[in-house]
């Protein structure tokens, strides 16, 4: 029966979704000169590429290649650093790859944006650009395309659609607001191509929970229920006469693969958002770590194969999928990998201050140890996207002075009170509690992360004072210099006194870098140094997101917390946040630590506010007795930290 509604159908949900839905298909229901036929179809997508649009780089272990080259003083070369992935050589592998491939889809899985100084400076004008220099076919809308709200995801949908290549914008899920600036011809439910006159019907998913708690769309935008919302365009596109459906998803590899279960009618699904490495060992090899095959063959609830891949992260690789259909839709066969472009040009480290690029049959030696993995591509960098990559990177030098904010007055580093660490500041302005400005960090990745009560971030994090004056996105980077990023865990009152005694322990127990001194935010404490482990950290108080009062943590409560991945994973000395990270209680935004601080200073700007020292009551330290029992309220003339 529901083939007579399909036409009011269709019209129903795009009236629904008030989304300006220009579905490009021809319903009609006396199709009988069309005879159904098998078709192969390849399927080129990332995901995720989070304004990453720039090559990277790791280091290949060549010491069994014996090498001509040396490093200063004839000693033998051991690694060499390997340039891979980023939109030039990610623009050629497509184009090579499609010239070589029978009814090529390229497909997009989400979070295109935010994450770099490209998205800070630029808004995704660059990540759209790069994007037109692939032309999908579908990109689907992930939860950072909402990070700057409905307004700021129009505008980026506005430069993608000013390329010329009408990438259709999907995100079946998604009910924008009346007055959402999306509102109207900006995405749709699903889109309809053809390939050899056979119908492939691709419908978008974007992760609804996540994009609703931890970015920023408007009030009254929905997010509906992903498997429901799945299954009803399914319907609707089979009820139509298309029998070969891809969901293009940003919700989770694993939930894909609970999703496909609960499913009737899917044949592949592209996901993203969990930044999945999906292949073999030749991945371990290279010293990444795939979490599943490429692809993952799964069936849904009818018994019926199902394909799911996804391409990892920040423009690192693309998958290439092939799909066997047979007449009646039904997946045959799917086979593929995750393909990596590599660079030919290999540098070493010849000395401490200089480094140099392998030359002739070095080069050769080390590009034919790479190949022999089959996922490794060596690829030529557009030179097309090499120019409008460098016409981006030549303003950044004059963008990164751009001023965001003021600071109030000099703001200085300490790592442990008292160190004296502060280039800008005399040693009494940290001695009682600590770092200025390492507190402020803290602060603002909780401020900026809506669902955080607590932010935690390690003083070696943080690396220079910040003067009184202006605040440019370069001092942002310069502060706070890594690739971090923020991230959440759920822990409890007593993990996290647990994770202020690790840290603490790092230095005074195990010689570890006085860079692991906990800073906080929502969070305060006392620290006594000369006590034994366990016994150090006392009069824990907590103030979630300091927008009440002060009171004694509850240990067996359960709190959010927001840091940087790298002690997130438990390194620098936080042996418990490791052990959360690594049960997979915790949720990575994606978004860099650096990108935190600046849009926490622009939040205080809007509001005419200048970024200050905290006033005392919401540094972390409290008080500090240091380790030769020295307390640092009551005395002023102790030794040291």
């Amino acid at each position: 029966m529901r083939n007579l509604f399909k036409v009011s159908l269709v019209s129903a949900a795009c009236t629904a979704l008030l989304a300006g839905c220009n579905l490009d298909i021809n319903v009609n229901d006396n199709d009988d000169e069309h005879q159904a036929k098998a078709i192969d179809v390849t399927i080129l997508h990332m995901n995720d590429h989070h304004s990453h649009i720039a090559a990277d780089s790791f280091d290949f272990d060549v010491s069994t290649l014996s090498l001509s080259a040396k490093a200063e003083n004839d000693a033998a070369i051991n690694e060499v650093e390997v340039s891979y992935g980023g939109f030039p050589m990610l623009v050629s592998l497509f184009e090579q790859q499609a010239a070589n491939s029978k009814n090529v889809l390229k497909l997009h899985s989400g979070d295109a944006i935010t994450g770099t100084l490209y998205y800070s400076l630029y808004k995704g004008e660059a990540d759209a650009a790069m994007m037109n220099q692939v032309c999908f076919d579908a990109f689907a809308l992930g939860n950072h395309e909402f990070d700057d709200g409905d307004a700021g995801l129009a505008s980026f949908l506005d430069e993608l659609s000013s390329g010329g290549c009408d990438t259709s914008v999907l995100a079946a899920n998604v009910v924008p607001a009346d007055d959402s600036a999306i509102k109207d011809g900006y995405i749709q439910p699903y889109t309809i191509v053809e390939k050899e006159g056979e119908k492939i019907g691709i419908v978008g998913i974007d992760i609804a929970g996540k994009t609703k708690n931890s970015s920023q769309p408007d009030d009254g935008t929905l997010f509906l229920d992903e498997t429901t919302t799945a299954q009803q365009y399914i319907d609707e596109l089979t009820d139509m006469g298309v029998n070969k459906i891809i969901l293009l998803t940003h919700y989770q590899y694993q939930n894909d693969l609970a999703m496909v279960a609960n499913l009737e009618g899917v044949d592949v699904v592209v996901g993203g958002d969990s930044h999945s490495l999906l292949g073999d060992a030749s991945f371990s090899d290279l010293g990444f770590n795939p979490v599943g095959p490429y692809p993952t063959q799964v069936t849904d609830k009818m018994g019926n194969q199902v394909c799911v891949v996804q391409a990892w992260e920040y423009a690192h690789i693309m998958g290439k999928l092939e799909v066997s259909f047979d007449k009646e839709g039904h997946v045959v066969s799917c086979q593929g990998k995750p393909l990596m472009p590599v660079s030919d040009q290999f540098a070493y480290e010849f000395s401490d201050s200089e480094t140099r690029v392998l030359r002739d049959q070095d080069k050769m030696l080390v590009s034919q140890a790479l190949t022999q993995h089959s996922e490794v591509v060596v690829t030529e960098a557009d030179a097309a996207t090499s120019a409008l990559l460098a016409s981006y990177d030549q303003q950044v030098n004059e963008l990164t002075q751009f001023v965001i904010g003021t600071v109030a007055t000099d703001l200085c580093l300490d790592r442990f009170p008292g160190q004296a660490r502060s280039t800008l500041c005399d040693a009494s302005a940290t001695y009682e509690f600590g770092s200025d400005i390492s507190n402020l960090v803290a602060k603002a990745f909780m401020t900026v992360t809506p669902t955080a009560d607590i932010g935690i971030q390690n003083a070696g994090g943080v690396r220079v004072d910040v003067a009184a004056g202006d605040f440019t996105i370069a001092d942002a980077y310069t502060l706070l210099p890594f690739s971090n990023t923020l991230v959440t865990l759920e822990m409890t009152g007593q993990q996290i006194v647990d994770v202020l005694e690790d840290a603490l322990a790092n230095t005074l127990d195990n010689a570890g870098s006085t860079g692991s001194y906990p800073y906080a935010a929502g969070l305060r404490f006392n620290v006594d140094a000369s006590a034994a482990k366990g016994s150090r950290v006392s009069n824990v108080e907590v103030n979630p997101r300091v927008a009440g009062s002060w009171n004694a943590i509850d240990l067996s409560a359960t709190y959010t917390v927001v840091t940087n991945d790298f002690i997130a994973s438990g390194q620098d000395g936080y042996a418990t946040f490791g052990t959360v990270f690594n049960a997979g209680d915790y949720v990575d935004t994606y978004t860099e630590y650096a990108q935190g601080l600046i849009d926490y200073v622009e939040m205080l700007s809007e509001n005419n506010m200048a970024l200050d020292k905290l006033p005392i009551e919401e540094y972390s330290t409290q008080n500090y007795i240091g380790r030769d029992a020295c307390n640092h309220s009551s005395d002023t003339n102790c030794a040291g930290f």
